[in-house]
């Protein structure tokens, strides 16, 4: 049996590891979807769109899961830290949340609106992707700053919208090769292009003002022997990002000639570069839960609280883990038409 203090470590810890898992979930899946909204404005045919919105239409709401999850479990585990980060984020959550709705209001409008009103419900989606998307990018730039004021660390938090807003765009690109077919396909390679270009970009102003703009983390990474023994990281994100670079040409002369095989090359190389960036944040950051101010262990509720919400979400965890795999299951294979009925 552990005993009580083995208790007051360890489900702090455990909380914790659960809060990561749900914001990779979130950040991946929901990440790829945002990004098809992002890249909807590029589309200029009707019915592209609409094999870009089938595309993620029975995935899309569900995803958004794991954010609820990953709130949900802060504000149960870590209320201290809750409230604290969601104070201080108190207008990015804001802003995140307008752009949800307003994804969620023109995901089901669009199809019922008039001709002429559907691109006003396009540009809509369009925008309430991009408005979530660069929110959340500032919601994790300020988080890594520890909130901290001036027009420095905001525009840090700025950079990182934008650099998360590219993520997710080629997170977006990657899921529309795998899900499409035809013109939209070759498009797709184009925007993972362009994508491609940009995160390359975002990633390396993000890397060298990350270090520049917190104490913590330049220590932690720049210390011998940490810069040794993390140097795969940098080394494995360059790699996956010439792997997406290298097979975007081919891929698109494959498609060319009517073969779609590896087309999950991009994606699945740009889920890579995500865990590795989520490495990174851990790391830096670890054990903290609000940067220089507050642990895991002064933030967490009491061990009996704990054990007790351990045990619902050893229930709900494989519950989201179980009917997520099982939609994707069902739904596997290039979109098909995007029907409301």
């Amino acid at each position: 049996m552990l005993s009580t203090i083995d208790l007051a470590y360890w489900l702090p810890v455990i909380f914790a590891g659960l809060m990561v898992v749900s914001m990779f979930a979130y950040v991946v899946l929901d990440g790829y979807d945002l990004g098809v909204g992002i890249l909807l404005e590029l589309e200029p045919d009707t019915k592209e769109k609409d094999q870009m919105i089938a595309s993620i239409g029975p995935f899309w709401d569900a995803n958004e899961t794991w954010l609820v999850l990953g709130v949900g479990l802060l504000l149960v585990a870590f209320p201290l830290a809750h409230g604290i980060i969601l104070t201080a984020l108190y207008l990015p959550v804001a802003l995140m949340l307008l752009g949800l709705i307003l994804r969620g209001v023109a995901f089901d409008f669009r199809v019922k609106a008039r001709a002429h009103h559907q691109p006003l419900w396009n540009r809509l989606f369009f925008v309430g992707s991009l408005l979530a998307t660069v929110s959340q990018g500032v919601m994790l730039g300020r988080y890594i700053t520890g909130f901290a004021p001036g027009w420095g660390a905001w525009g840090f938090a700025l950079l990182v919208g934008v650099s998360l807003a590219a993520a997710y765009a080629l997170l977006g690109a990657g899921w529309l090769l795998m899900k499409s077919t035809g013109a939209l396909q070759q498009r797709a390679i184009v925007w993972a292009q362009g994508s491609l270009w940009i995160a390359i970009l975002a990633t390396v102003l993000v890397s060298v003002a990350t270090p520049w703009i917190s104490p913590r983390v330049f220590a932690l990474w720049f210390s011998v022997p940490n810069v040794f023994l993390l140097a795969p990281v940098p080394l494995m994100t360059a790699i996956l990002f010439a792997v997406i670079g290298f097979a975007l040409p081919r891929l698109a002369q494959r498609q060319r000639n009517g073969n779609d095989n590896f087309c999950w090359i991009p994606f699945a190389a740009t889920v890579g570069i995500v865990l590795l960036s989520f490495f990174g944040l851990v790391f830096s950051i670890f054990p903290h839960l609000v940067i220089d101010q507050l642990t895991i262990w002064q933030a967490a509720s009491s061990p009996e609280a704990l054990l007790i919400m351990f045990c619902g979400a050893a229930i709900v965890l494989p519950t989201i883990i179980g009917y997520t795999i099982y939609s994707y299951f069902v739904f596997w294979g290039k979109a098909s038409e995007l029907s409301y009925d």
